[in-house]
């Protein structure tokens, strides 16, 4: 069972368990609530026929706000254990725990960003998407850039899922606790959009061709979907007849859940059914071109979410509300802070009708606490979410924060050999030398600290973004009382993960980010131990309380 174990998709009374046989025959899931499995609660037994295809077996029938244990042996006897708590039941306040990732490529397994997550006893963890870069080369794909079949989008999730130099911490994540998925462009092919035709999405390699209908309905989308559903443990979900073409009878990731009346989780797919992004301007770009693009951003009708999963979660906010939850976190591929003009059409600022009816609809209906925790962006950068009624017009505030998370491991390549590629290197890098000329950014490649580094980031992100009106990053300032601890509300240089913890009494929310030094594939491949033995620390930490 080379991907471990994993248990997934956990409500209060069921859940999702998965592993990967490479033995033919049945495998068998036993569960319990005693870690010894004194009082064997069952058995489910599923037939291995293709050894690359994961099995799952659902249980259901299972109590609330409950310890589960479960152990898995294959036709070959090998066995494995994993545990899982079941979600409170609505008018329970014991607290909660659980972490959330993105953004992690093959060839920087086995991701030791993440390997305290099992030892912090999380209630869950959430992988928010980017969970397998397929469109990039890795070793167990060599020389292909862009997967067409269901084999080789497996043999990528397969590759960030087992062990390498001895160690395999998604497996060691995946046992300790359960995990809720979703995916972003990368699990298919950069920047694609599933609610676009063929021949207007961006691509690699032709993969979607140039025929009518939409990208969700061609043969290499069903393929990746297909292999993003057998390597998570989630449920074969779909929608039914929605009357809209996009999202009829596709296949389903959102996910609402409810933990007690600590919080709710609301688990968003940005990809399937969104249409087209705007082209992305320069940021050197003439005001005039800059001020057609925000206009262009404010197109009515324009989606992420698809309407069928927009209604979806303005009715499960709104319930949440209406049922006293304490805290509700949209689970989000991409962040909804705004972060001005560079690469915007590709997230939500470039859906910016859409976004502020989103917002809008939270303001209007008083829904308290609400959290984004998104990624893609490569970084921690935390800020209160700000709308508007059109371009140029008025901030309206919200309340609204945006978590956004650090990368587990990510590298880039712009022609000069791959270097560690978090929010801060990355955004030196492809900020032009006419806006941060090269004498600027020698001198951040000279700053000693790291927390130097981050305060030079800081200060580009603020000046790119303030003469549009937006907020500077941050909370200081924002009405939302909230408190560092430690750290600042930006950390751009690590890969790492966060956690949220909700105290079951004050119901005070605490956010922690773990994080490690970077590293490339050449570095690790020098030297594994030397990587591998590298230990998260805390990074930044802050509270909020609730309204």
């Amino acid at each position: 069972m080379p991907n471990g174990v994993a248990s997934g998709d956990t409500t209060q009374t069921s859940t999702v368990l998965l592993t990967r046989s490479t033995v033919l025959g049945n495998v068998v899931f036993e569960y319990s609530t005693d870690p010894n499995f004194g009082n064997s609660l069952g058995t489910i037994a599923k037939t291995v026929t293709d050894i690359t295809v994961p099995v799952k077996a659902e249980l259901t029938n299972l109590k609330p706000g409950t310890q589960y244990f479960y152990r898995v042996r294959d036709a070959a006897g090998t066995s494995a254990v994993g545990q899982f708590r079941t979600a409170a039941e609505l008018g329970s306040r014991k607290g909660l725990r659980f972490g959330v990732a993105g953004d992690w490529q093959g060839q920087l397994t086995p991701f030791p960003a993440i390997s305290n997550a099992p030892e912090r006893n999380l209630d869950f963890f959430v992988r928010i998407g980017d969970s397998a870069y397929v469109d990039d080369l890795s070793p167990d794909l060599p020389g292909v850039r862009q997967p067409r079949t269901f084999e080789e989008f497996s043999t990528k999730y397969n590759e960030v899922y087992s062990q390498r130099y001895g160690l395999n911490t998604w497996g060691d994540l995946q046992a300790s606790t359960s995990i809720y998925s979703s995916w972003d462009d990368h699990e298919l092919t950069n920047d694609f959009a599933g609610g676009a035709t063929p021949a207007e999405s961006p691509q690699k390699e032709g993969i979607f061709g140039t025929g009518g209908g939409f990208v969700n309905d061609t043969p290499v989308f069903d393929k990746a979907l297909q292999a993003f559903q057998a390597y998570n443990p989630v449920r074969n979900d779909f929608y039914s007849n929605t009357g809209d073409p996009r999202t009829a009878n596709e296949q389903k990731l959102y996910r609402y859940n409810t933990f007690g009346s600590d919080a709710a989780t609301f688990v968003l797919d940005l990809r399937s059914f969104r249409d087209n992004s705007l082209k992305s301007i320069p940021e050197t770009s003439d005001q005039v071109t800059v001020n057609k693009f925000l206009n262009d951003a404010f197109t009515p009708n324009r989606t992420m979410l698809g309407g069928a999963q927009l209604q979806d979660l303005k009715n499960d906010l709104l319930k949440s509300q209406q049922n006293g939850i304490t805290w509700k976190f949209i689970m989000s591929s991409d962040p909804i802070q705004n972060f001005g003009i560079p690469v915007a059409g590709d997230r939500w600022e470039g859906y910016a009708a859409e976004r502020t009816d989103l917002l809008r609809f939270i303001k209007e209906n008083n829904i308290k606490n609400v959290v984004f925790a998104t990624g893609d962006f490569h970084g921690y950068v935390v800020n209160n979410v700000t709308y508007q009624e059109a371009a140029g017009q008025p901030q309206i505030p919200t309340d609204v924060i945006d978590v956004m998370t650090s990368p587990v491991a990510i590298q880039l390549n712009i022609g000069q050999g791959p270097f560690a590629a978090p929010f801060g290197p990355a955004t030196v890098a492809f900020t032009p030398v006419a806006l941060l000329p090269q004498s600027e950014k020698d001198r951040y490649n000279s700053l000693p600290t790291r927390e130097e580094k981050d305060a030079f980031v800081r200060n580009i992100l603020d000046t790119r973004t303030a003469p549009l009106g937006y907020d500077p990053v941050g909370l200081e300032g924002s009405g939302i009382d909230a408190r560092l601890i430690q750290g600042e509300y930006l950390g751009v240089h690590t890969y790492g993960w966060n956690e949220f913890e909700i105290a079951p009494e004050s119901q005070q929310l605490r956010v922690i980010t773990y994080g490690i030094e970077p590293y490339t594939q050449s570095q690790l491949d020098a030297n594994p131990s030397a990587i591998i033995n590298r230990k998260p620390f805390i990074v930044s930490e802050f509270v909020v309380n609730p309204k």
